[in-house]
């Protein structure tokens, strides 16, 4: 028999404090965000192999670069970007044991859920994403959600500080979560409001070379002709950072029915996006491709003229889906906070989150 109840996550500190990550998610950005920085865990269980990917994951990222990693493959806590090499004596050791401790904890409320659902086998995922972002003006969003088999599961709101479950599988662990005696929100407040910040701004010191960096976009149009319509594409790619705004223009006035990619990224840490429009040209129309980024001093537009419409598209889908392939190391995330949780004492060398409680 599985056990009922759900293990807490705890957050990282001067004394570690439950934590999970969210859903993931490389969400397509319409607008040119400013100098704002986030930064985001993600903690990914399955229920049994599968496909050769570790049973368990934590990925950390820092305004979408990828930053630390730990699976249970390796067993290793281990930086992914050359920056965060440079982290003081014990970080790397530490982080290992705690992210051990969540392996267990995680490994633990899969079987949970699965109990809830009266899943007694099969492949399932639990998954956990928790964060912070800085916004420029100062201010401090965070968050801390959690899913089951790519659907959301329950979700902190940070207004009251409270757990909302979303399915009804979850209502025993928002409770639990909720309640007088454990408050697993207003405990999470401080890391979230403060601790998760204390650590952003560490990293985006430490990273500011490669996080800052501006790369001019590259873009390229064309046309698929499909009787009286045409097919509009616009692929730009090569840029960074990820914030972008593209759309497609008819005259001076913008396309409203379009299709988008999601901000993929490239191997080299820059992004690419395809924005598709289909359209009926009349004579006098004149269609453009517009794009902002923070790189450009001002937006582009880049006119779309029939006769060099030209089959570049097709490479260039066929790269879209091979690199959306890799970049489906996607996520899938949520985790859950309960009763019977332990505080556990570590140092500031501790950017982990610490799970020791059951969902």
């Amino acid at each position: 028999m599985f056990s009922s109840s759900l293990c807490p996550p705890i957050y990282w500190g001067r004394r570690r404090r439950r934590m999970l990550p969210l859903i993931v998610l490389l969400l397509h950005v319409s607008a040119v965000c400013s100098d704002s920085h986030s930064m985001r865990y993600y903690y990914t269980v399955v229920s049994a192999p599968w496909s050769g990917l570790p049973e368990y994951s934590e990925i950390g990222y820092v305004d979408d670069r990828e930053i630390v990693n730990y699976n249970s493959d390796s067993g290793r806590y281990r930086p992914k970007v050359q920056w965060m090499e440079k982290m003081e004596d014990g970080y790397w050791e530490e982080n290992t044991q705690i992210a051990k401790g969540n392996e267990a904890v995680m490994r633990h409320n899969v079987r949970t859920v699965m109990e809830r659902f009266n899943q007694s086998g099969g492949l399932h995922s639990y998954q956990a994403m928790f964060g912070c972002e800085l916004r420029d003006d100062g201010g401090v969003t965070g968050y801390d959600q959690y899913g089951y088999d790519g659907r959301e599961f329950v979700a902190l709101d940070t207004q009251t500080w409270t757990y909302v479950p979303t399915m009804a599988q979850a209502q025993i662990t928002a409770q639990r979560w909720n309640s007088p005696e454990v408050q697993v929100g207003e405990r999470n407040k401080n890391y979230l409001e403060n601790i998760c910040t204390e650590y952003l701004k560490k990293y985006v010191e430490k990273g500011r070379e490669d996080l800052e960096r501006r790369v001019r976009p590259q873009v390229k149009v064309s046309g698929q002709e499909k009787g009286d319509t045409v097919k509009l594409h616009c692929q730009v790619y090569g840029f960074h950072p990820r914030a972008v705004d593209v759309k497609w223009m008819k005259n001076k006035d913008e396309v409203h029915s379009y299709e988008t990619t999601h901000v993929l990224p490239n191997p080299d840490g820059t992004y690419q996006i395809r924005v598709s429009a289909e359209v009926t040209p009349k004579d006098g129309d004149r269609y453009s491709c517009y794009v902002d980024h923070r790189s450009l001093e001002e937006p582009l537009n880049i006119v779309w003229e029939p006769e060099k419409s030209s089959v570049w598209v097709i490479a260039v889908v066929v790269a879209l889906v091979v690199v959306a392939g890799i970049g489906i190391g996607g996520f899938i995330f949520y985790k859950k906070r309960n009763a019977g949780y332990k505080e556990t004492d570590t140092s500031d060398t501790s950017s982990v989150p610490n799970i020791t409680a059951n969902a």
